[in-house]
């Protein structure tokens, strides 16, 4: 039959496991405002009753109950929403980012304003065709003079805007590039702590909330896949296990084995050691395009930028690379990548590669309607005459092909009266036919050019004024869609975000109606210990005293 002092052990039980309990929805309740916290329950399950029915045992009617204990202490968590949020936090990571760069562009490009690159060829123009009614005026020549350097000095502004932008995105990636590798390392350290405690039995609730923090945090730069492995010895049915990160890229691309493994957690490698670790470094060529992603272990006396500068001149041998045309993963790294410019794995007439990237789609478009804009204008300016009668005069510097190097030529900044504003040299007065040939060249379509020495990298049918139309359209509608998707991304995070929070959130007003329910519960135990307490005291000290 039970012991005489059963009763105790069951209310002690009792009183430890709703202790538990309390203590366990006091840790809620002080961490309610804490990021990143998981609420936390204790699991009570019954003890074995007594006795256990066997032939050896007393027969009684009903197994006597042994009371409660705490089983364990579980986070309440959902690991399908937080690979969905990890997945959205990633989208959100680019979207965000492409968006911020378009913004950036569309600010220098500021089309359509008046202080934009359309307006400013537009009052060239304008100033051309006034020039064609007063061919002789000194003050119509000085505009058109004036108008053409500003014409230049757009183009080198736009040119120079956006190569510092190029430049700070560049700047971007290495900072995001450390930041990156500092997330894995953490990660990697919590999985030590992590693998020295489950093997005890015990359940690290907060080091899994710490772990699952940085995880998402690393999401938004990079798309990774997070598996998990039981730790050696004996660890909790519940215990979660060792974080194993991988990078979700397409084996065929990978140089140097099928996947590439961030944080190891597999047991092939020392848990929490460097060799458990691959960080990451963004290679560039010598114009600041990216050319390899590199996965390498850590070098931790050496900053990112020297480490990266060794990979690329192959002082370091990387374990595994991704050529940046190849580099399909999404996040945050990838959109910088794609806004700095990377190299693709086309190759042109000449047998150089071929770069890619807005900024770099950008600048290319600049100066090929540069290089189609001094050409044709020279061409036709040539053809002109000067108020002297001359004529093969440049208007703008022939060398100044691109959009940094354009510039109004010599002959016409040192004397205005060498604008060609003349079809004849007879010096017939009033005569602007060439003016108004010139002022035709911006909507001229590419087939009627007059030069016979240059092909027009432009389409036949195509003007300057469509191609650039067509060039700041095309940057609205990625603008426009960075940002809807920005928009779109960010609202399902959210959305996953509070369905997490639903399930995983402490919720003060649930937490204080268990600290009632376990302080009665506590309460309880306690009194009925004390009823146990009082009938022995009745069966030690006040039986058996007949015939004393």
């Amino acid at each position: 039959m039970p012991s005489t002092f059963n009763g105790l052990e069951v209310a002690k039980r009792a009183l430890h496991t709703q202790q538990s309990a309390l203590y366990t929805t006091g840790h809620n309740i002080a961490n309610a405002n804490t990021e990143g916290y998981t609420r936390q329950r204790v699991n009570m399950t019954q003890t074995d009753a007594y006795p256990a029915p066997g032939r050896n045992r007393p027969e009684i009617p009903g197994q006597i109950g042994a009371g409660v204990e705490a089983g364990s202490i579980q986070r309440i968590r959902d690991s399908f929403v937080d690979k969905q949020f990890r997945q959205e936090n990633n989208k959100v990571g680019y979207y965000e980012s492409k968006a911020e760069m378009m913004s950036q562009m569309e600010a220098i490009m500021n089309e359509p304003t008046d202080e934009g690159l359309s307006n400013t060829m537009d009052k060239f123009w304008e100033s051309l065709q006034d020039l064609s009614v007063n061919p002789e005026d000194a003050g119509a020549r000085s505009v058109v003079r004036q108008r053409g350097i500003a014409v230049t000095e757009a183009f080198q502004y736009a040119h120079n805007s956006l190569q510092d932008v190029r430049s700070n995105l560049k700047n971007e990636i290495g900072v995001d590039n450390t930041e990156v590798n500092s997330l894995i390392d953490q990660i990697n350290g919590v999985n030590r702590q992590i693998s020295e405690i489950e093997p005890h039995g015990h359940v690290p609730n907060d080091l899994y909330d710490e772990r699952d923090r940085l995880i998402d945090d690393l999401s938004e730069y990079v798309d990774i896949s997070v598996d998990y492995r039981k730790s050696s010895g004996q660890p909790s049915s519940i215990a979660e296990g060792i974080a194993t990160i991988t990078l979700n890229a397409d084996a065929n691309d990978i140089d140097g084995g099928d996947t590439i493994t961030l944080v190891d957690g597999s047991g092939d490698v020392e848990i929490g050691s460097d060799d458990a670790v691959n960080h990451i470094y963004v290679g560039f060529d010598d114009d600041n395009n990216a050319e390899q992603f590199f996965f390498t272990s850590p070098d931790r006396d050496r900053d990112t930028e020297d480490v990266v500068n060794d990979l690329m001149d192959g002082s370091i041998t990387p374990d595994q690379q991704i050529s940046a045309h190849s580099y399909e993963v999404q996040g945050k790294l990838k959109a910088l990548m794609e806004g700095v410019g990377y190299v693709t794995n086309e190759f042109d007439d000449d047998g150089n590669p071929i770069v890619a990237g807005e900024f770099n789609n950008m600048l290319a478009d600049l100066d090929e309607m540069v290089e189609n804009l001094v050409n044709e204008f020279n061409a036709v300016h040539q053809q002109g005459f000067a108020l002297n009668g001359e004529n093969g005069f440049d208007f703008f510097d022939p060398n100044g092909v691109s959009a940094a190097t354009m510039a109004v030529h010599d002959d016409i900044l040192d004397d205005k009266d060498n604008i060609a504003a003349s079809n004849s040299a007879d010096g017939v007065s009033g005569n602007g036919e060439n003016a108004i040939d010139l002022a035709e060249v911006y909507t001229k379509r590419a087939e009627e050019y007059e030069t016979t020495d240059f092909e027009p990298t432009l389409g036949d049918k195509t003007s300057l004024k469509s191609f650039f139309e067509s060039t700041i359209g095309e940057m609205g509608v990625i603008a426009e869609e960075a940002n809807r998707m920005s928009s779109n991304s960010g609202i399902l995070r959210n959305q996953v975000e509070e369905n997490r929070q639903s399930i995983s959130s402490v919720s003060l007003d649930e937490e204080m109606s268990n600290l009632i329910q376990f302080q009665h519960a506590y309460n309880a135990a306690a009194r009925n210990m004390t009823a146990v307490d009082e009938m022995l005291d009745r069966i030690i000290n006040n039986m058996g005293l007949v015939g004393r």
